[in-house]
Parts: C-alpha cells; sequence; structure tokens
C-alpha cells in the first residue's frame, strides 16, 4: 500500500445490540404446535370434504416448513467468521427469508388449482366441523405469533415467521365464516370461493417479504437507508474533498455494511477521526461494519464508479 493510499478501517461494533435476537425456543414451540395442527385439520378436511380445511392446512404445514427454514437461517447465522468464509454465514438469513417466500408462492398454486377445479362441482361439506377446526387453527396461530412479535421489526427473517403466522390466525377466521355461512345457506361452493380468499390473503402477506429479500439478497441498499443521504454525511465531514467507491449492503437480516473511499488531501485524519465516522454511521444509519480507505490525492478518484438508479 503505498502511502497516498493509506487505509483506514472504522471500527467495528460487535455488541449484543446488532446480535440476532435467540427465537430458538420461540420456534421450537411454534413448530411443535403447528405440526400437531396440521395433523388435526389434514385429517378433518379429508373427512369433511373441506378444500378450505384442506387448503389451510397446506399452508400450515408450508409455516412449519418455513419455520424450520427461518429457525435454520437464525442458526447459522451465528456461526463465526472462517477463512473461507470471512463474513461467517449471516447471509444464510437472508437466503431463509427469500425461500420462505418461495414456499409460499408454491403453496398458493397448489391450493389454487384444487380449488379452482371445485368451483364447477363442489363436493358436500359438514360445516360444524369446519369451524371447530378452524377456531382451533385462530388460538394456536395467533399464539405462535406473538412468539415473534418482539423481533418482527428488526429482522426480516423473523419478520418473515411472524407474517405467516399473523396471516394464517387471519385464514383460519376466514375459514370459521365459511363453515357458518355453508351451515346458514347450505351452498357448498362457499368452500372453494374461501379457498381463493386464502390465496388472495397469502399473496398479500408474502409480496412485501418477497420482494425484500430478493434485494438483500441482490445485495440492494437495505430498506431504511438512503444511499444519498449517507453520501452527503460522508462527503460533509471535515477534510473531505471527495467521495467515490461508496457501496452498502445487508450482510444479513439485521446487519449493515459499507465501504467507501474519502479523498482527503489533508491527510490521514487519525483513528479518532475513524472511530467517531462508525459511532455516527451506527446511529444515523444502523450501518454496523464500516470500512473507509482514505486517499491523499484526488487523482485516485479518477475511476469512481456513479451509482445509477435502478
Amino acid at each position: 500500500m503505498s502511502a497516498s493510499h493509506p487505509r483506514g478501517h472504522a471500527g467495528h461494533h460487535h455488541g449484543h445490540s446488532h446480535a440476532p435476537a435467540d427465537f430458538g425456543r420461540a420456534f421450537a414451540i411454534g413448530i411443535a404446535l403447528n405440526v400437531g395442527f396440521v395433523a388435526i385439520e389434514g385429517a378433518a378436511g379429508f373427512l369433511t370434504d373441506s378444500m378450505a380445511l384442506l387448503a389451510d392446512a397446506g399452508h400450515n404445514l408450508s409455516d412449519v416448513l418455513g419455520l424450520l427454514i427461518a429457525w435454520g437461517g437464525a442458526e447459522l447465522a451465528k456461526r463465526p467468521p472462517s477463512k473461507r468464509f470471512t463474513y461467517g454465514l449471516r447471509g444464510s438469513s437472508i437466503l431463509a427469508a427469500l425461500g420462505n417466500a418461495l414456499l409460499l408462492m408454491i403453496a398458493v398454486g397448489a391450493i389454487s388449482w384444487e380449488a379452482i377445479g371445485r368451483l364447477g362441482d363442489p363436493p358436500p361439506v359438514g360445516g360444524g366441523t369446519v369451524m371447530i377446526v378452524a377456531a382451533i387453527g385462530i388460538v394456536i396461530n395467533t399464539a405462535t405469533a406473538l412468539l415473534f412479535a418482539r423481533g418482527r421489526k428488526g429482522d426480516i427473517n423473523i419478520r418473515g415467521a411472524f407474517l405467516h403466522m399473523a396471516a394464517d390466525a387471519a385464514v383460519s377466521a376466514g375459514v370459521v365464516i365459511a363453515g357458518g355461512l355453508i351451515l346458514w345457506t347450505g351452498a357448498e361452493w362457499i368452500d372453494p370461493v374461501v379457498s381463493l380468499l386464502i390465496v388472495a390473503v397469502i399473496l398479500w402477506s408474502t409480496w412485501g417479504l418477497l420482494k425484500e429479500s430478493t434485494t438483500m439478497a441482490l445485495q440492494a441498499v437495505p430498506q431504511g437507508i438512503e444511499h444519498d443521504a449517507v453520501a452527503a454525511a460522508l462527503e460533509s465531514l471535515p477534510g473531505v474533498a471527495q467521495l467515490h467507491d461508496l457501496h452498502i449492503w445487508p450482510m444479513s437480516t439485521t446487519e449493515v455494511a459499507l465501504t467507501a473511499h474519502l479523498v482527503m488531501p489533508g491527510g490521514h485524519p487519525g483513528d479518532p477521526f475513524l472511530i467517531d465516522l462508525q459511532h455516527r454511521l451506527d446511529r444515523d444509519f444502523g450501518i454496523h461494519h464500516a470500512t473507509v480507505q482514505i486517499e491523499t490525492s484526488e487523482q485516485s478518484a479518477c475511476h469512481m464508479e456513479s451509482p445509477q438508479r435502478v
């Protein structure tokens, strides 16, 4: 490294405030509850020939798999860095969130196919059994969702688990209503129609998760962080004449990294400058891991890249 291109590394914070919360117990309880409910609901759906119950059971089964994926991603994210995976396996939490969203989309396709096939000739359905089983589902899904409620704002992987369970509670409520309407009117077509409404609810709750997890997997600037605001903050630092090669990306569903080149003709500002810079990036933007290269000559910025909006 030449004298005109000294590097400075803004000090990393590895404190507990940025570490993913441990939801292992919540995952274990949620999976156990939902496995038991899927067995009950699936059996009731076959016995009563209710597509609404079978659709809800299929959705709940996908959520069990989704919880397993989210749990696996959360556990892998705790692995320490290695010589091969120098950031550890933090990115696995992003892949888990993306896998969760894709799994739900597959469930949507299967439920829609069967429900549309039944619209022309809907079989008789036991409305009373449908209502009882779905009511149990409301309780179980709400209880499971509450296990993940405190982590839904800070971690998209945990938010995926929470959204699945909250959506299931709403879906089960819809199935209860469908059972009541079937008992009241005797109209068997209500069952497949409610199945399609369930699909709409799943799509609505999953689209945001799919979109955000995909952008995170592509290392886009995370939601809630404005690229231009970060650039302006860095350019306003005393002694900075120019900024280039600014990159901001998610390391995991809870941690954000940044690299940047600062042209400072007056020379390297010293460690206190870099330490203060890290504190400001953390406090103002939630960027926990920053690496900054200090350059003393503006000629070094001739290769700068200007990001284009996508």
